[in-house]
């Protein structure tokens, strides 16, 4: 099949088109034809030999991916050659053809397109670890999302105003628009006002109960200012740094804050499997729904920033890397 490889770590000009094994489905997987795949920030790290892949994942980039199902293995229940379908993968969606455990695919809601669904898997089950499993966060609460118009951070904001809370984002002053439209009470310039403030003024003195964070080290400090009484903050990456100078304790404990980091590539077989079985009963619905006169509603929605063929991932790296998008980057398989 082909594929995007590269031979050694670097700079986004080391990714090429070439040829690797198809690879087979071992009983309980599906192989899938990919369609569409979307970038990520996990995949410029792979790129530039600081994340690799979970032990027997693909060395090939691609967190998750939207196209048919090709083959079933032994055991396989679910799911029939030629359905439509979008997983989550720990490596190889830049690929024709990626395997993955049967029950971390999802059917493509009807009306959709293979780019639209593509870019739905990683950030929509990443946001809902963030804010529910691991946030607990209530129809009647309080979310401050970083880098509110990233793929993650879109699907964050919709899905806490999805479940009924207030939502605050952190963006550029020229993704405020999109933000707010996607149900962010408010967005934030973290270029020019102190967010944690505007989120304990905004809130009266209240603070946000679920922060959802891939910033890191830079808002640290900020974020414990932000913080409700019994908030959980939840890092997922470290964009701006991994190590905190100055974090006082005994201020999380006056707060009595519970801070998380996580994962979601690493996780095990089992907890992905729930995971997408919890977004798909009760997430996956909103996305389409049936309206009057042909028209086709979406209360979720993932956000597109560009479409683009694979013969460009290089220069879509380096987009990415430059901050320069709101919403995924998806990418034409083939």
């Amino acid at each position: 099949m082909k594929a995007i490889l590269y031979t050694s770590p670097g700079d986004p000009s080391v990714l090429r088109v070439g040829d690797a094994p198809t690879p087979m489905p071992r009983p309980g997987e599906i192989r899938l034809r990919i369609r569409a795949t979307a970038l990520n920030r996990a995949d410029c790290s792979q790129r530039r030999g600081h994340y690799p892949p979970p032990p027997g994942a693909s060395e090939i980039l691609g967190l998750e991916c939207a196209g048919e199902v090709e083959t079933v293995g032994e055991g396989v229940a679910r799911w029939r050659v030629g359905d439509r379908a979008m997983a989550l993968l720990a490596g190889g969606g830049y690929a024709e053809y990626a395997v993955v455990p049967e029950g971390h695919a999802m059917p493509i809601p009807d009306g959709l397109s293979f780019e639209e669904a593509a870019a739905i898997p990683e950030a929509f089950l990443t946001a809902s670890q963030a804010l529910f499993a691991l946030g607990g966060l209530q129809p009647d609460g309080v979310a401050l999302v970083h880098a509110g118009a990233s793929g993650v951070g879109t699907a964050a904001v919709q899905l806490a105003r999805w479940q009924g809370a207030r939502v605050f984002a952190t963006a550029s002053a020229g993704k405020h628009a999109l933000v707010e439209a996607l149900g962010a009470t408010r967005a934030i310039d973290y270029r020019t006002e102190d967010f944690a403030a505007v989120v304990q003024a905004e809130t009266d003195g209240h603070g946000a109960d679920v922060i959802v964070d891939p910033i890191g080290a830079s808002y640290a400090i900020r974020n414990l200012s932000s913080i409700a009484v019994d908030g959980r903050w939840i890092v997922l990456a470290t964009m701006g740094g991994a190590v905190v100078d100055g974090l006082d304790l005994r201020r999380m404990m006056a707060r009595r804050a519970t801070l998380t980091a996580s994962t979601l590539r690493n996780r095990s077989d089992a907890y992905k499997t729930t995971l997408v079985r919890r977004f798909a009963a009760e997430c996956l619905p909103s996305f389409v729904q049936p309206g009057g006169h042909g028209e086709v509603p979406r209360l979720l929605r993932p956000v597109i920033d560009a479409v683009v063929g694979w013969d460009e991932v290089a220069d879509a790296h380096r987009r990415m890397e430059a901050n320069q998008t709101a919403g995924k980057i998806v990418m034409r398989v083939g």
